[in-house]
């Protein structure tokens, strides 16, 4: 009988894999992704020359840890993992380097089975993700290439690419394979119930302080005239391209403010049949023929410019010009005014807080439900003190119950100042589950813990199916699966 508790064995058999993703591509920089096409030797080996008898010697520079389908795992690679986490700041305490072969050899298994699966993934997307991951790791060496590779003991910028891309399209096809097993796995009421009621009550998972957090947001208006100015801008920057022949891309490079961009090479690939960017972006986008331009159109990122670089089927290759329209300080002392109106029409009771945030409120995710958030992990109202954000913790840690925060300067993912008052609407105490007021969570523990099944069972099959060679000291790990097939 498989139950949540207190120490819940879902949690417990994860506990690995969490200190592992922790570092997930620190940790994997150095390890073989190699791909073999006939069947494994024991060793690589590379030949020397012994200077004393000027004759050349094998010597043995690595050997063959596991096989795994297609795939090895090379002697190197657990020590080498075990470090790079650690050089990362991961956590190995207390980790075997048998549980991190057992890790490795799960991946591969997934990886090989996404191939035979017919599981694909996008070499465009990989490239940029890999240019993405190049750019953060030159921020910690001042930007020399020389160093990073020397570093990561690389010869060359193209071999530690060509590297960096075998790692990210392995671990994005274990992960499509993951998804894959666990895509039609649901679970009714009844089986929540069910779940539930198997937990011993003195065993029942306890949930920490909860509460539900409303906010009533004022946003500095931009001018029609400075709106206007953005868009002539882009017209202008339009007509260069289109009728002067000027590099679109030096126009993103000198004018763009989409700091993305950059790190994706100054170009995004969008594929018709996987959503990416927002709505307005993608019409814009699709509508293009290669060397177009597009008319100048807004989001909520602000004012833009398309330029398709190449169509690929259903993927296009886009660039584009993003401009943000400047708030004044005019606008912004108005927001600040307007919503002290607000707070204290609230504090005078002539209004209460969700009449409040409809009436007033810019944010038009919250206004209509009166300001409530949405706790982006659970989808429900309830967020639990010790998992709370920590920005939105430090404005509401001292609000009492139905009290009403002062007047708070905030600045959003984009650089957007607003302004927004807060209240906390409701607190529950830590608390044993409960199944009514809980069900929530209750139900997505139950299914995590469905999914961990639907997972053993693929496991064991594939395991049983799949060419699995075990080589040296790891024969005699304890694997939680049956990687040794006894």
């Amino acid at each position: 009988m498989l139950l949540k508790t207190n120490n819940l064995k879902f949690i417990n058999n994860l506990k690995l894999a969490s200190v592992l993703l922790t570092c997930l591509f620190a940790a994997n920089i150095l390890t073989a992704q190699e791909i073999i096409d006939d069947k494994p030797k024991e060793v690589n080996s590379t030949q020397v020359r012994d200077t004393t008898s000027n004759a050349f010697k094998a010597t043995k520079v690595d050997g063959v840890a596991a096989v795994v389908g297609d795939y090895i795992i090379l002697e190197s690679d657990i020590p080498k993992e075990r470090e790079q986490i650690k050089a990362a700041g991961g956590n190995v305490e207390g980790v075997t380097d048998c549980e991190l072969m057992g890790s490795k050899l799960e991946s591969k298994l997934y990886a090989h089975h996404a191939i035979q699966d017919s599981i694909q993934v996008s070499d465009a997307e990989i490239r940029q993700q890999v240019d993405y991951q190049i750019q953060q790791f030159l921020q910690y060496f001042n930007g020399s290439m020389e160093k990073l590779l020397a570093y990561y003991r690389k010869d060359d910028e193209e071999s530690f690419r060509d590297e960096m891309f075998e790692i990210n399209k392995s671990n994005q096809l274990a992960s499509k394979m993951q998804a894959k097993i666990v895509e039609e796995v649901e679970i009714t009421p009844e089986e929540v119930r069910e779940y539930f009621n198997k937990i011993p009550v003195d065993k029942r998972p306890v949930f920490g302080t909860e509460l539900k957090v409303a906010q009533i947001v004022a946003e500095p208006k931009v001018s029609e005239e400075e709106e206007q100015r953005i868009i002539n801008r882009l017209n202008e920057f339009r007509r260069d391209v289109l009728e002067n022949g000027a590099s679109f891309r030096s126009k993103v490079v000198l004018y763009g403010e989409d700091p993305g961009l950059k790190q994706s090479g100054y170009i995004y690939t969008l594929d018709r049949k996987k959503p990416r960017m927002v709505k307005e972006f993608r019409q814009a986008a699709f509508a293009l023929q290669e060397g177009e331009v597009s008319e100048p159109f807004k989001t909520d990122f602000g004012y833009h410019i398309v330029y398709c670089q190449k169509i690929r089927g259903q993927q296009y290759d886009v660039s584009h010009v993003l401009l943000k329209p400047k708030v004044s300080e005019e606008a912004i002392k108005e927001a600040k005014e307007r919503l002290e109106k607000v707070r204290q029409r609230i504090v005078d009771g002539d209004i209460t807080f969700a009449e409040a945030a409809k009436e007033a409120s810019d944010e038009k995710e919250t206004k209509n439900d009166g300001g409530q958030l949405i706790n982006p992990e659970t989808q429900d109202y309830n967020f639990e003190l010790t998992r709370m954000d920590t920005g939105l913790y430090a404005q509401i840690q001292n609000l009492k119950d139905g009290e009403v925060s002062l007047v708070l300067k905030d600045e959003d993912n984009r650089g957007n100042v607003k302004f927004k008052i807060l209240m906390v609407t409701d607190r529950i105490d830590e608390h044993t589950a409960d199944y009514a007021r809980d069900f929530l969570k209750i139900k997505e523990l139950a299914l995590k813990e469905k999914q961990l099944r639907a997972i053993e069972k693929w496991q064991s099959e594939k395991i049983m199916d799949t060419y699995i060679k075990i080589s040296g000291k790891y024969r005699d790990c304890d694997f939680t699966s049956n990687w040794l097939k006894k």
